[in-house]
Order: C-alpha cells, then structure tokens, then sequence
C-alpha cells in the first residue's frame, strides 16, 4: 500500500499510463488530454530541476498559483523530494504572502505569475530567508533585473524544467528513488487557514492525513477510472486539494475551468464531466441563474416552470420518508411513515415525469450528458439550495470538514443521500458530541463535535500552544462546529460554537441558519446577523442589485443612482417585508430570533475584506468595518 502521495501516483501510472490524467485548454481554448504518463514525465523533469537548485528533503517551499495543469506537476514534484509546499493562491496580499512565507522559513517559491512576483518584490525586505523564485507564466516577460535587484534569484518554469529533463536523463531513477524514501507520517503540505478569525494558523498535514481519505473515497461516491472531473475551485484549499488527490486514487481525470458562469456551463458541454466539485455560493448563483431566466421569460413558462419545482419538492419529501432519507432526531415508525406517504407519492410520480420532461430534463442538460453528482464542500448548503436539486433530480453529493482534518469527516452517501445532513462520519474516523464542559451527549442532542482519526493534523506550525487548545491529549480534535448526530448516525451541522449570538435574556442564537433563509430572498445577496449582548437581533443587508433595480423599474419607482435606489422608504419596505415573512414562527423560527432592525449596505462583500477566499463571513473583520452601523442598530433600545 502507497506511504505517500506520489506512491499513490506512481502506481496508478503503471497501472494505467495512458489513460488521461489532465484536461487543459491550449491557446485556441480547446481541452487538450495529459496521459498519467506524460504527467509522470513532467513531474520527472521538475523535480530534477528543483534537484539541481538545491531542493532537500524537508525543505518548505511556497507555491503560489490558482487551479493550472502546472500546479499538480510542481505539487508532485515537491513531494517526491520529500519537501513540503506551502500553498496559496494569486489573490493574496502581499501582507498575507510575507507572513505565509516568512513563517514557513521558505527559500523558495514557485509563483504562477508576473502579479504575485510584483507581490513578492514589495515584500522583499521582510522576506530575508526567500532566495529564489520560479515563475510558472514568465514568457515575454523582462523581470531578471527587477528580481536581482531585490536579492532573488529567478528562474522560469520551462527553465526548471530544461534543467530537469537535462538531468533525467543522467539519472533516469532519481525522482523514483526519492519517492520510494517517503513515509506516511511525512509533511505533505502548511495551509494557512483563511483567517476568518483573525490570524492565520499554519495546518500541518502529512501524506497519511490526505491518503486515509483517498483510500476511502473514490469507492464512497462512486468515482472510477476514466471519469473526469471538472475543477474550478482554489487548489490551495484542502478541499480542492484532496480532491485532486482522489482523481489520481482512482484514475480518473482533471479538467481545468473557472467559477465564473459562462466559462463554466461552456466547459461543462465541452468535457462532459462526471463529477464537479464546488462551494455553496456556486450551486446558489446555479439556481438564482435558472430562476433568472424563468421570470425573464415569464407567462405561462413562469408558471409551469414554479408548478413543476412545487411538484418536484413534494415528490422528494414523499419518495424521502418511503426510503428513509430524511434525518430522524427521535424514536419513529417506518411502517406509519411509509403508509402516510405512498399513496401522495404515488399520486405525484406521473406529474413528476412530466415535469422531468417538460423542465427538469432542460436544466440538467447544461450539466452534460454524463454528468453523476457535484460534490459540495467549504460550507453550509442552503436548505433551499439542497431541495430545489433534488427536487429535479440533481445529485449534490454534500460533505464537512476542516482544513485541520484535510478535511474530509463526513460525506453524504451517494447510496445513500440523507439531505439536511453531512451524511455519517467516514469510514476508520470517530465522533462525539460533547456539552461545554465536554462530556460526551450522545445522539440527537446539540452540542459540540469533536473527532478524531487519521485526518486530523500534525498540528499548527510553530504553534504548540494552538495545537494544546484545539486537539486533547487522547487525539480528539474541537472542530469548534455545532452539530446533532441522528438515531442512524448522520452528521448534521447548526452552526459555529465561535458564532452563537447570546442575548441579554440568555438565549442562544446561531446566526448562519437565519443568514442562509434571509439569503433565499431574490433581492438579498448577502446578510450577517449580529446582536451579541444585546437585548434582540439586527442584521446588515446587502441587497442582489440587479433585482433590486429590476423591481424598481417594474414599480416605476425613479432613482438616480442605485445609492439613491438602496436609501428610499420604498427599498427598506421591500427589504423589512422580506425579512419578516423569510424569518418567523411560521418558516420555524423562534420569538427571539426574529430580525428586529436591519441596515442596508449598498456595497457586496468582497474577498480578503468582509469574506475570506471560500466566501465565508469574516466576522471580525465585519464587526471592525461595520462598528458604527452596528452600533446605530442598537443605540435606541441599549
């Protein structure tokens, strides 16, 4: 059995070497195949190259690029040696960059382009250990001097891999000998967590962290050789990244795209993928895209098109109590509940069928025609997200996890799809939940998850105080995520223990499910909910302007820039009746979490400010941008 990474890799070449491992887009934009041979041979040549600058094992290495065939190649190539890479991608500041690198004491780097160069040169002073850099797009370009001058030496991606090829055929063997030295217990990789909450921490992950999750699920979803998956998502995070891996576990391929829609419903028709990993927001902009289309036709399709969704959701809640997919949190007679549910699902298959024919088929057309499941991770999906596809009949395949875990814990079983939930813990891996003084609580009670098993990290780099607070003596890492395990032992997840909202009258508040029910208003994009010691909730609102400015059009409502539009009593109406009807008794909310004031922002959040590079609230960060609006909220009633 494979110790490392690249002995996983090395076996599926000689298993399969001319199957493709790679699809990318050459100069005209058309998908050209890598075979795992060819992938070999290029991983081949860098290492040699990254052999003959001096490359240890043991060393760390940063690597700066987004999703690129290039990436794999120099991952591998790292690896192999038995060096360490440290990852981010090109959206980086140059403050994250200096601290990323300079904590990880990296002597080298391998950047995608000449952007994060200019990065790394403003940042030179603070990066004394840094001595050289590769540059993986550096054709056309004069910057020898610019580098020199900052003290770097610089060294083009073909450079490397010139050098390499030079010396492979010296010594055919050398990156084969160095891969058979690895170990399981080996650093694989430093991620930086994404510093939701202030300071990133450096998450050591070895070979056996990521190779206990491939080894389990290519099988658990289903994954064969031959498929393709379709990659859009950051690389450098540990989802994306362990996704890779899992393509190379079981032979399939990877297609390179973007997450930004055109390109990717294009890509989409073109590779007809299989599988297609992304976050929440993506499958979100999907439906918002299909629901978009419906009104702008609007009539009679309108109305089929809201008819058949209606008809496709309860089809799905009957057809999921018949098999038992729903998430049980108490004692329950299957017997009652198949007997109250076959006879309406029964009554509905043959409306189900038409609406396959007549709507469903369309939509899941532009997926392609082999398309299996999209895998969702690096988030909550939103209930209505979840039923809206399964209601026409596309498989969201949605999993949890931490980067400290590398990350997979949980995923829901294509066997066996239990929405609301992240299905069971993974195989070889334990859960608990636990109260705040850690007592184990059992099953279907609130508490805290805890875990452990072979995923979970070496611990934080150069922080064994951190490591000490987040995992115990006995190996039970705090995910700080709260969550229920039901009677089968599904995973569901409520939110952040960091997140609950405590008011004045003690009551315990977790904000993320009330955020994702005001975000299934068409007219709100983004929302956070804040009142910590206050004596009720308030929450900012940005609202989706390209409707707000629809509706007022259609309300002929006149407004001469959309600040304007975003300040008139009619907007705070709009929004203040979507709030109340979205966030109530009767959508299942409590009293006490009811939205008594909003704000609204006339500005989306952005990355690297109020969200971090997985879309996920920085809350911090929007309690510091946002004080004197939060503040306003409650200043009448403090």
């Amino acid at each position: 059995m494979a110790q490392t990474i690249p002995q996983m890799f090395l076996e599926k070449v000689r298993q399969q070497p001319n199957m493709t491992a790679q699809l990318s887009k050459d100069g005209k934009g058309s998908f050209r195949p890598t075979s795992y041979a060819k992938l070999l041979e290029n991983t081949e040549a860098f290492a040699a190259g990254l052999c003959a600058l001096g490359v240890q094992r043991g060393d760390r290495i940063g690597l700066i690029s987004d999703n690129r065939p290039e990436w794999l190649v120099t991952d591998l190539a790292i690896l192999g040696l038995g060096a360490s890479d440290v990852p981010r991608g090109s959206d980086a500041t140059a403050q994250e960059l200096t601290f990323i690198l300079s904590w990880s004491e990296c002597r080298m780097a391998v950047v995608e382009n000449q952007v994060i160069l200019e990065k790394l040169l403003e940042a030179s002073p603070a990066l004394p250990l840094l001595k050289t850099i590769i540059m993986i797009d550096s054709a056309g370009l004069d910057v020898a001097g610019k580098v020199a001058k900052a003290g770097f030496r610089f060294y083009s991606y073909p450079e490397i891999m010139q050098r390499g090829q030079a010396a492979s055929r010296l010594n055919p063997e050398l990156y084969k000998i160095e891969v058979s030295r690895g170990a399981r217990d080996d650093l694989a990789t430093i991620i930086y967590t994404s510093g939701t909450t202030g300071e990133p921490k450096g998450v050591m992950l070895s070979h056996g962290n990521f190779l206990h999750q491939t080894e389990y699920l290519p099988e658990a979803i289903g994954m064969k050789s031959g498929d393709i998956l379709l990659s859009v998502l950051p690389v450098w995070h540990s989802f994306e990244r362990v996704c890779q891996y899992v393509i190379l576990q079981a032979g399939a391929a990877i297609a390179y795209s973007k997450p930004i829609g055109p390109v990717l419903l294009a890509d989409m028709q073109a590779v007809q993928p299989q599988w297609f990993t992304s976050v929440p927001r993506i499958w979100e902009s999907v439906q918002e895209g299909v629901y978009k289309s419906i009104r702008q036709a609007g009539g009679i399709t309108q109305l089929m098109f809201g008819f058949f969704v209606a008809v496709g959701k309860s089809y799905a809640f009957f057809k999921n109590h018949i098999l038992g997919l729903v998430p049980y949190f108490a004692p329950h007679s299957r017997v009652l509940e198949i007997a109250g549910s076959i006879i309406p699902f029964a009554l509905l298959w043959p409306l189900r069928q038409l609406g396959d024919l007549l709507v469903y088929r369309k939509i899941k057309e532009k997926l392609g025609r082999h398309f299996v499941a999209g895998v969702s991770g690096g988030g909550a999906l939103p209930t209505d997200v979840d039923r809206f596809f399964n209601a026409i009949g596309v498989a969201i395949i949605e999993g949890y996890g931490l980067t400290e875990t590398a990350p997979v814990l949980g995923i829901r079983l294509p066997s066996h799809p239990v929405l609301g939930t992240v299905g069971p813990i993974i195989r070889g891996t334990e859960i608990r939940i636990v109260d705040e003084a850690g007592n184990d609580i059992g099953q279907c009670r609130k508490g805290i998850i805890q875990v452990r098993g072979p995923q979970v990290m070496m611990g934080y780099y150069k922080r064994p105080d951190l490591t000490a607070k987040a995992v115990s003596p006995d190996g039970w890492l705090n995910t700080g995520d709260l969550g229920m395990l039901t009677v089968n032992g599904e995973i569901k997840i409520v939110g952040r223990a960091k997140d609950t909202i405590v008011l004045r009258g003690g009551e315990n508040v977790e904000p993320v499910p009330i955020e994702q029910k005001l975000c299934e208003s068409r007219y709100i994009e983004q929302a956070v909910v804040v009142g910590q010691d206050e004596r009720y909730l308030a929450a900012l609102i940005v609202p989706k302007r390209e409707n707000l400015e629809l509706w007022a059009r259609e309300n002929n409502l006149s407004f001469g820039d959309y600040e304007v539009l975003v300040n008139q009593p009619q907007t705070r109406s709009l929004i203040s009746s979507e709030i109340s009807s979205l966030v109530c008794l009767k959508t299942g909310f409590k009293s006490f979490e009811r939205i008594s004031k909003f704000e609204i922002l006339p500005e989306s959040f952005q990355p690297g400010r109020e969200l971090s590079a997985k879309q996920e609230l920085k809350r911090h960060m929007i309690g510091q941008l946002y004080g004197s609006e939060i503040k306003e909220l409650f200043t009448i009633d403090a």
